[in-house]
């Protein structure tokens, strides 16, 4: 065990270095944690020879200030940090010009995002609406400026109009020592937690922050670049000297060259051109294997061994099972170091073949996002494809939202909490990651809880990536839940970040009212719980669908404009559906107005007991109908041909 007295003489080894920033002025103190959870501003050091005695040091000094100012935060911190958090071993504390931490484990180059608090300023803003837009906008643009990192900071700051008279200043951060990759997952999921809609906040964590303000907390005029130096003129380099040989025969001789060699040149051109043609399409074939073949490379680090995951499993044991899904069981595991982790276990059986399992490793690996499920490993061994996930105490939504038991654990002001999580999840995947993802399979059963509630999207084996400007797809394989699939994909194949709109609408549904989006006799002579929340919301008796759990807790303002957007998602036509930026506006205003929503499309019943899907042909008043097999809201479809 180390000793607290070797500890403090390491640690104050650390300090020593930064003694030159002692001077009196005060920096604005923010917040401290105490648990084990040259300059330009940034350095780090290490004292102590062996392991046991080392300990690790770094401070951080905002992007804009100049050496005095840096050097007076630091000097104040290395002795708050020591009287606020005394004989502890991890700590750190925020200033508004800085922060300084240590430990006994290595923090260099390591990306951590706890403890984050969260600070903001009291009193509302009247125009929340544009403010989300402008904050989005801007926040995604020094995100990827910070992360670039090309001043040697990995800092960046923006100004940016609200309205003609008011102005938002951002700025976002990260310790230099972090890779572009994870300063850029430590920001969104920084910026994943700023309070909207108030006069300024921001978010700190160990190796990144952001803030938002409506006056210049910052120093502009420190951040302008300086315009690159004139550059000397460069000479022109002398001309080559010429070529002696006999006077007589250098004529011939260059005829005899270019007869010769133009020829084989455009022999050479032709063949090839034919190679081209003829071997495009299987050059391309093998630079993608290629491709893959290198991604799946670069992920070797996150491999585990099948005989690690038994041995946390305990062999797959059913004591450890969690449940089972369309693909396969998932258990629960304790690897040697402590750590919980959850397993998704593919059964043989499954139609998620190689590629549906490569697809999820490869994107839930560059998914960063506060409400994503995080894959730490996966195991491709023999016939067990394995993901390794944190683990999520809490299971997942549906566990608790439609038994009658365990739904009164789910009050109204928590289901709002979940709801909001849920679209901004959605809303990174769509807009804000670097790849924008269609998920096609969001329901209740994939919202997984951690131990405060907080919801995280999981299951992206048939996730898909768009291009930048993409706006939709098609494909001759469906793939999702009946229940939560939009006309559009279930009909002919067209996905789309509005298909995925669809299925959020259903989810905020079956939320509110606590019941799956099934067939029930007993509604009003029968019917689908979305066509059922329909009819009530156009009789104007809307609140009749409320979950009896939440009727002593429910907000009506709330419930209103929660049912209000789901129907705006679930209508039919894919273009008056809101984007999910829209709706995390709507979610997060009191003074946003949205349109009227129309009548929606619903999946109905036969008299077969099979499952139509009303739909207009083209250039016809008719109505038709296609027939599919019916299925329960809890099982995947994953091959259903559309016409």
């Amino acid at each position: 065990m180390i000793s607290s007295f070797t500890f403090s003489i390491s640690l104050s080894f650390f300090f020593f270095i930064i003694r030159i920033f002692n001077t009196e002025a005060a920096p604005t103190y923010l917040y401290h944690n105490c648990s084990n959870t040259t300059t330009n501003g940034f350095a780090n050091d290490t004292a102590g020879q062996n392991t046991p005695d080392q300990a690790y040091g770094l401070f951080l000094c905002r992007g804009d200030l100049n050496t005095a100012t840096c050097s007076d935060c630091v000097a104040t911190g290395k002795q708050e940090i020591l009287q606020r958090c005394p004989n502890q071993r991890v700590s750190v504390i925020w200033y508004d010009q800085c922060v300084l931490r240590y430990s006994d484990q290595s923090i260099f180059s390591v990306m951590e995002r706890e403890p984050s608090p969260i600070l903001f300023s009291p009193g509302n803003v009247p125009d929340t609406t544009q403010l989300m837009d402008v904050l989005l906008k801007t926040m995604s643009n020094i995100i990827a400026n910070a992360s670039a990192g090309g001043s040697g900071k990995k800092f960046a700051a923006a100004e940016a109009n609200i309205t003609s008279l008011r102005k938002l200043y951002a700025l976002s951060q990260c310790t230099p020592d972090l890779t572009e990759w994870d300063c850029n997952a430590c920001l969104q999921f920084a910026s994943g937690y700023l309070v909207q809609g108030k006069q300024g906040g921001r978010v700190l964590t160990p190796s990144c922050n952001v803030r938002y303000e409506f006056y210049p907390f910052y120093n502009t005029s420190a951040l302008l670049v300086p315009a690159p130096p004139p550059r000397a003129p460069v000479s022109a380099p002398p001309p080559p000297a010429p070529v002696t040989g006999p006077k007589g025969k250098s004529n011939k001789s260059t005829v005899i060259a270019i007869a010769i060699t133009v020829p084989v040149g455009v022999v050479m051109v032709l063949l090839f051109l034919t190679c081209c043609l003829l071997g495009g399409k299987k050059m391309d074939e093998v630079v993608e294997r290629n491709n893959d073949a290198n991604e799946l490379t670069t992920m070797e680090s996150l491999q585990f061994d099948l005989a690690t995951i038994q041995a946390a499993t305990n062999d797959f044991s059913s004591e450890n099972k969690l449940g089972e899904g369309g693909f396969g069981e998932v258990f629960q595991g304790r690897l040697l170091d402590g750590q919980q982790i959850a397993v998704k276990r593919l059964s043989r059986s499954s139609r998620q073949g190689d590629d549906e399992f490569k697809n999820e490793v490869l994107l839930v690996a560059k998914l960063q996002h506060r409400n994503l499920v995080r894959l730490l490993r996966f195991c491709l061994e023999g016939d067990e494809k394995l993901l390794i996930y944190e683990f999520v105490p809490n299971k997942s939504l549906d566990y608790f939202l439609f038994d009658p038991q365990k739904s009164n654990q789910l009050n109204w002001s928590l289901r709002y909490k979940i709801v909001y999580g849920i679209a901004r999840g959605m809303l990174y995947l769509h807009k804000d990651s670097r790849l924008r993802i269609i998920h096609r399979d969001l329901k209740c059963s994939n919202i997984l809880l951690d131990n405060e509630m907080n919801p995280k999207i999981s299951d992206f084996g048939m996730a898909r990536i768009f291009g930048v400007n993409q706006t939709q797809a098609s494909t001759n394989k469906i793939v999702g839940t009946f229940g939560y699939m939009s006309l559009e994909y279930a009909m002919h194949g067209e996905f789309s970040v509005k298909s995925d709109v669809y299925s959020f609408g259903i989810l905020l549904i079956e939320i509110i009212c606590g019941k799956k989006n099934n067939f029930y006799h007993h509604l009003d002579g029968g019917g689908y719980l979305a066509s059922y929340v329909w009819n009530k919301w156009r009789d104007g008796t809307p609140l009749k669908v409320l979950d009896p759990a939440i009727v002593d807790s429910y907000s009506r303002d709330e419930v209103l404009r929660c049912l209000h957007i789901g129907l705006l998602c679930i209508q039919e036509d894919p273009a008056i559906r809101p984007t999910m930026t829209t709706v995390v506006l709507m979610l997060s205003s009191n003074y946003f107005n949205p349109p009227s929503p129309q009548h929606p499309a619903f999946f109905i019943r036969s008299r077969s007991g099979r499952l139509s899907i009303p739909m207009k042909e083209l250039g016809s008043n008719r109505s038709t109908s296609r027939t599919l097999p019916s299925s329960t809201n809890d099982m995947s479809v994953t091959e259903l041909y559309p016409r």
